[in-house]
This record gives structure tokens, C-alpha cells and sequence, in this order.
């Protein structure tokens, strides 16, 4: 079979199906140029792949080694309907490649004047300047530069020149992720440069370091003695936490299984959690559409988590286990020294991602029979033996929670002990409040995710719609 990148090229959909359908596959990995899928599939006009891609969660801003995103490659190769695809969809529109140059530079310079009016309809500059000081309008034939010119007063658009600024300082590229990282199962403890303790919990120690010249996590399993046994049952079930192919799963990469210890090895969040974007001392502000695309995030996540029955892996969902992840480095556009124009070109706008930390994976030798959040934990899992609980429906509750503290801002029975959070949830029907202050919409949410009869509970596929109407009318 021929790999990845030529079946993308070839326009082989049923084969490019088969291998998104591989969770161990990293639909965002790049070839020896960093190239990624997204990258081919516009280039090559193979619209039906970039629906896939898209519909899986790819990085639509994602870079090559020239810090051109697939909208630059669909303008360069007059693939419009893909432009308009990756448009709608939130590519850059007004993305910056490594000469200066964004989409429509490449549409005005290779006449494809169709292009060129419909990303100026969808909101691209025509005063930006590439390195050589050249904008659009100086790249595209006479009678082009007249009608995109006459297309731009019309909407009001300032026609004073946008100077060239080397903005690869700002750190503002998501790079297409190198293949050979999604290739690694095993690694040796030393290979990693570790070299700060991040945290220390009942789960295990986390610790930061480098791996292969990327930042990454190293979580060593909290166990009193590792067995021959444990060891074999880790290695059997550490594969399924190898999820590349969704934006809103941050997969383990590696692990190192050497008695006596585990580890597994994961991406680093800048961020951290949910829990201390939410709670924590940071400087990001969660308004109420932020929220709404956590929320959307999550569901996201944990719909492709139980479409994986019956092998759905094992994750206690909170707060805690969903990791904060970002597109394009964030900047406070508040501060004078970035102007509009800054804000324009890079698209710095609501680039955070929430994604399930597969690391947060309960093992089944690790454990066993502890809880350790049950403010965010069904009734009956506190009460019945796990091979009794619709995991679904636990999971839904567990959301609601969830999404009750992002509405509050508050961490739930934050006055109790998990002991006693447990005992009155279980003994005295203790349960989270609903402020007044909350939506209708949120709060008609939040109650059906809870009802008290588990099988009366959505599925995440089916608030998945609720929740984008919502956000899209906030």
C-alpha cells in the first residue's frame, strides 16, 4: 500500500478513509517538507479528502517548512472551492508565509480572479506588503487590480498600505507535526532530557522535559510494586491511547515500560488544564463564547470516544483531564505595542482548544477501586461495581458538571472534602445548584444531562447541534 501522502495525492478517498479510521494515525503529521494531508489535498484539488480531513478535526492553519497553510496552496493552484472550504471553516485568511506573501498575493499573481474576489469578499486585505513590498494589487494584471481595487472601496476596506513586519519572532506558526513522532511506541527513560517537576498527585508524577527537540510530559504511574503482569497488561492496553486523528484528543506519544517503573509520554500544554485556566492563576480570560467552544470541544472529544464502543478508554472526565492546547500563540491585542493591522494579518482571534488528556487513562491494574473526583462523578458510578455502569450515561453527567463550571467559574462543592462530596452525593442526594444567572438554553442542558434515570440521558451526538446553535447565536 502506498503510503499516506500519495494516496492523498492520488485522490484515493476510500484508502485515505481506511487510514483515518486507524486512531493510531496522526492526521497531522507532515512529510519530509512539512507537508501536511491538508496541505496535498488543497494543492491537488481533491475536495471530497479535505471535507474528511476537516470533518476529523485537521489543523486547518497548519504550516510547511515555507509557513505557507493550505490556503496558500489552493490560491496558487486555483483550487476555489477548497479556498472557500478552508475560509468558512477558520483558515487564516490573511496568513503570512516566510516572504511576506498571503493567499491573495498568490491568486492576484496566478490570475485567478475569481479567487481573488472571494477572498476580498470574505474579509482579505489588499494593502498587505510581502517582504519585496509588494501587496496584492501590485501583484495582479491591470484589470484585475481595478476590480479588486473597486471591490475593496465598496466594503469600506482602508486602502493605506500595511507594512511588511517579520512577525516569526511572535511564534505565532502551527507547524505540521513531524510523521516520525506518531512512530514511536517504546523510548528509554534517558532518552528524555527531564528537567522540572510539574506535578505530583495520586495518579503519579508528571514531570517536563525534552524529547526529539519538542517540549514534552512524562508521567510515571504512581504504583506500590510493578509486576511482570502489570507491566505485560500495560503494554497490551497502551496502544488505544495512540488517538492522533481528532483535534480535541491530545494523545500519548510514547511510553517506557522498564520494571520498575511506567511512564507515558505526552504533548505539552503551555496552558495546563481546563481546571487551572478556570480556577488557576492565568492570564486567560473565558468569556461566554469561550466557554461555548470548550464545551463544544469536550463533546467533540467524548462523542469520538464512545463511538469507539466497546473499547471506550477508561477516562474519568473533568476538568482536570481536559488540557488546554493552542493554534496560534496567544497575544493580548490589548497591549499598544501590537496594532490592528498585527491582529488582522495573524488571525489572532479564539485559537484555544480543549482536548481530553489520553495520559489521564485509568489502567486496569491502576487503581482499582479508588475515587479520587467524585464532584464530577454519576450517582450510580459512586455506588455500583464498574461493569454495571452505562459508561455513556456516567459520561454525561460527568459533562454537565463540567459544563456547570464553566458557567460558574466555581470549582463544584468546593467546601467539602471528596470523602464528604461522595457520602452526600451517594446518602443525600447532594447535587450541584443551578444559578439564576445561567442561560435558559444552558440551564434546559445541564437538567437533561442530569436526569437522575441514566438511560433517559442525551448522547454527546445529540447536544453536539445544541451547542453549536448556541454558539453561534451568543
Amino acid at each position: 500500500m502506498d503510503d499516506i501522502f500519495t494516496l492523498v495525492k492520488e485522490g484515493n478517498a476510500l484508502q485515505v478513509r481506511v487510514w483515518l479510521d486507524n486512531t493510531a494515525n496522526d492526521l497531522n503529521q507532515g512529510d519530509d517538507h512539512r507537508f501536511s494531508l491538508l496541505h496535498w489535498a488543497a494543492k491537488e484539488g481533491r475536495l471530497n479528502i479535505v471535507d474528511m480531513l476537516i470533518a476529523r478535526g485537521v489543523r486547518i492553519n497548519a504550516t510547511n517548512m515555507g509557513d505557507d497553510t493550505a490556503l496558500h496552496l489552493a490560491c496558487s493552484h486555483g483550487q476555489q472551492e477548497i479556498a472557500k472550504r478552508l475560509v468558512h471553516n477558520k483558515a487564516n485568511i490573511n496568513a503570512v508565509n516566510e516572504h511576506g506573501n498571503t493567499p491573495l498575493h498568490y491568486a492576484c499573481f496566478w490570475g485567478y480572479d475569481e479567487i481573488a474576489e472571494e477572498l476580498i469578499n470574505m474579509g482579505a486585505l489588499v494593502t498587505i506588503a510581502n517582504k519585496f513590498d509588494e501587496t496584492p494589487l501590485d501583484k495582479a494584471r491591470p484589470q484585475l487590480r481595478e476590480q479588486l481595487k473597486e471591490r475593496a472601496i465598496a466594503l469600506a476596506r482602508d486602502l493605506k498600505k500595511i507594512p511588511y513586519k517579520d512577525r516569526s519572532w511572535l511564534g505565532c506558526k502551527t507547524r505540521s507535526r513531524d510523521a516520525t513522532l506518531s512512530r514511536h511506541t517504546g523510548v528509554e527513560i534517558n532518552q528524555l532530557d527531564l528537567n522540572q517537576t510539574l506535578s505530583s498527585s495520586h495518579s503519579g508524577l508528571t514531570r517536563k522535559g525534552i524529547w526529539q527537540g519538542s517540549e514534552i510530559v512524562a508521567k510515571k504511574l504512581k504504583i506500590r510494586e510493578c509486576t511482570v503482569r502489570m507491566s505485560r497488561d500495560f503494554q497490551e492496553e497502551f496502544p488505544r491511547l495512540r488517538i492522533f486523528n481528532h483535534s480535541n484528543i491530545l494523545p500519548v506519544l510514547a511510553c517506557c515500560n522498564k520494571l520498575p517503573d511506567l511512564y507515558i509520554i505526552s504533548q505539552f500544554m503551555t496552558h495546563g488544564s481546563l481546571y487551572n485556566v478556570l480556577h488557576g492563576e492565568t492570564e486567560i480570560v473565558v468569556d461566554q463564547n469561550q466557554a461555548l467552544r470548550f464545551a463544544l470541544d469536550i463533546a467533540r472529544g467524548m462523542d469520538f470516544l464512545h463511538s469507539m464502543e466497546p473499547m471506550i478508554p477508561n477516562i474519568t472526565l473533568n476538568s482536570k483531564h481536559v488540557m488546554i492546547d493552542e493554534d496560534l500563540a496567544k497575544i493580548n491585542i490589548d497591549d499598544p505595542k501590537y496594532s490592528s493591522n498585527d491582529v488582522a494579518i495573524n488571525g489572532i482571534d479564539e485559537d484555544l482548544t480543549a482536548r481530553i488528556n489520553m495520559s489521564d487513562y485509568r489502567f486496569s491494574f491502576h487503581e482499582k477501586g479508588k475515587v479520587y473526583s467524585p464532584a464530577w462523578m454519576a450517582p450510580e458510578a459512586l455506588q455500583k461495581k464498574p461493569e454495571e455502569i452505562n459508561i455513556k450515561a456516567a459520561d454525561m453527567w460527568s459533562y454537565a458538571i463540567l459544563l456547570w463550571e464553566l458557567e460558574t467559574r466555581e470549582v463544584p462543592f468546593a467546601d467539602l472534602s471528596p470523602m464528604e462530596i461522595g457520602m452526600k452525593i451517594t446518602l443525600e442526594d447532594l447535587r450541584i445548584t443551578i444559578p439564576p444567572g445561567i442561560s435558559q438554553h444552558i440551564s434546559r442542558l445541564l437538567k437533561i444531562c442530569m436526569n437522575e434515570e441514566p438511560g433517559r440521558r442525551p448522547k454527546f451526538d445529540m447536544i453536539i447541534p445544541l451547542l453549536e446553535k448556541m454558539r453561534h447565536s451568543s
